[in-house]
C-alpha cells in the first residue's frame, strides 16, 4: 500500500503549499512504513515534489481535467489511487481539497478528516489531530477503516528538503467530462493569495476612510506581506471581498497576522486565531482583540503604522 497525496498547481506551477502537503505525505508514509506518491496536473516543477520527500511523482493529463470539477477529479484521483495501491489519500484543505475529501471517502467507503494539522500517530491504529471551535481546542481522531482521506490545514508543517527530485511518471486519466461547464475564470493577479501568505497586514474601520489605505499597502509591500480586511470594511466596499477574512470570510493561518484598526469580534477571530503570531494595533484599551494578541501596541495607528514601515525600511537597508 501507499500514501498519495494529490498536490493542487497553480497556473502551471507547485507553491509551498504543495510542498507542505508532499512533506506530511512522506512523514505519514514513514510511519505506516509505505512509500509516498505525489499526483499533480500540468505541474512544470513536477520533479521538484521528489525533493519535498516524494518516492514518486505522477501527472496526470486528460481534456477533462483542465477546468476542475469535483466529479472528474473524484474518479480521476481514485484511478491512480487504485494503479498505485493507495490506502491513503492526502489533500490540500483549499476549496478544491473540501469538495473532494467527502466524494473520495464514499467512493472508499472509509473515514476522513478534515483540517488535520499533525502528523498521524501509528502506535495504536491510524490517529489525526485538527482543531476545533475555531482553534480553542484539540481533538484526536482514530481511523479504523483500512483506507483513509484527509486534508491538511496550511502552514500545520513546515515543507522539509529530504530527497532529489523525482523521475516524473505521466498517467492519461479516463474520466468523463463532468457536468458543470466553465464558461469564464477571473483569478487575482499580482497579490500573494491570502491562503498561502505567511505574513498578512490587516486593516479594518479604525482606518477611518479608504483613502487611507495607503499606509497598510505601503507596511505590506516592505514586509512583503499579503492584505487583507475585516468584513464591514468589505461589505462597504473599501475593500475587495477576496481580502475579508473571519467565519464569513477567508481562514488563514499565517506565521504573522498584523491587525489594524480591528476590534477583534469573534467572528473575526474565528478565522485568524490559528496564526501562529498575532500583533494588535489599536487606540482602544478595551478592543477585545487584545486578548487574543501576542503582541499589541495601544496607541493611534495614524502615528504607529508609518514608524513601523519606517522601521522595517531601516531595517532592511542594514542587512
Amino acid at each position: 500500500m501507499s500514501v498519495l497525496v494529490y498536490a493542487e498547481s497553480h497556473d502551471g506551477k507547485l507553491n509551498k503549499k504543495s510542498f507542505e502537503l508532499t512533506t506530511y505525505g512522506r512523514k505519514t508514509a514513514d510511519a505506516l512504513g509505505t512509500q509516498c506518491i505525489a499526483l499533480t496536473h500540468k505541474a512544470e516543477n513536477a520533479a521538484t515534489l521528489g525533493v519535498y520527500g516524494a518516492h514518486k511523482v505522477v501527472v496526470m493529463e486528460g481534456d477533462s481535467l483542465n477546468h476542475f470539477d469535483p466529479t472528474t477529479y473524484t474518479h480521476a484521483l481514485l484511478q491512480i489511487a487504485n494503479q498505485e495501491g493507495a490506502d491513503t489519500i492526502i489533500l490540500q484543505h483549499s476549496a478544491n481539497g473540501k469538495s473532494l475529501v467527502g466524494r473520495l471517502a464514499a467512493q472508499w467507503d472509509c473515514g476522513s478528516v478534515t483540517a488535520v494539522n499533525a502528523i498521524p500517530d501509528t502506535s495504536e491504529g491510524f490517529q489525526v489531530k485538527k482543531g476545533v471551535f475555531s482553534g480553542k481546542a484539540f481533538v484526536s481522531y482514530n481511523i479504523t477503516s483500512d483506507k483513509r482521506v484527509l486534508t491538511l490545514a496550511g502552514n500545520s508543517i513546515p515543507p522539509e528538503e529530504m530527497g532529489t527530485e523525482a523521475e516524473v511518471t505521466t498517467v492519461q486519466v479516463d474520466a468523463a467530462a463532468g457536468r458543470i461547464k466553465v464558461l469564464k475564470v477571473d483569478k487575482v493577479s499580482g497579490e500573494i493569495p491570502l491562503p498561502e501568505a505567511e505574513l498578512v497586514v490587516s486593516a479594518g474601520r479604525g482606518m477611518k476612510d479608504p483613502d487611507n489605505w495607503g499606509i497598510i499597502d505601503e507596511l505590506a509591500a516592505e514586509l512583503n506581506a499579503a492584505t487583507a480586511c475585516s468584513r464591514p470594511v468589505a461589505d462597504t466596499g473599501w475593500r475587495p471581498h477576496h481580502e475579508h477574512v473571519g467565519q464569513t470570510g477567508i481562514a488563514i493561518r499565517p506565521n504573522l497576522y498584523i491587525a489594524i484598526g480591528i476590534s477583534g469580534a469573534i467572528q473575526h477571530l474565528a478565522g485568524v486565531n490559528n496564526s501562529k503570531t498575532i500583533v494588535v494595533i489599536n487606540k482602544d484599551p478595551e478592543a477585545p482583540f487584545f486578548k487574543a494578541a501576542d503582541y499589541g501596541v495601544c496607541a493611534d495607528l495614524f502615528d504607529v503604522v508609518p514608524k513601523l514601515t519606517e522601521a522595517v525600511k531601516k531595517f532592511k537597508s542594514a542587512q
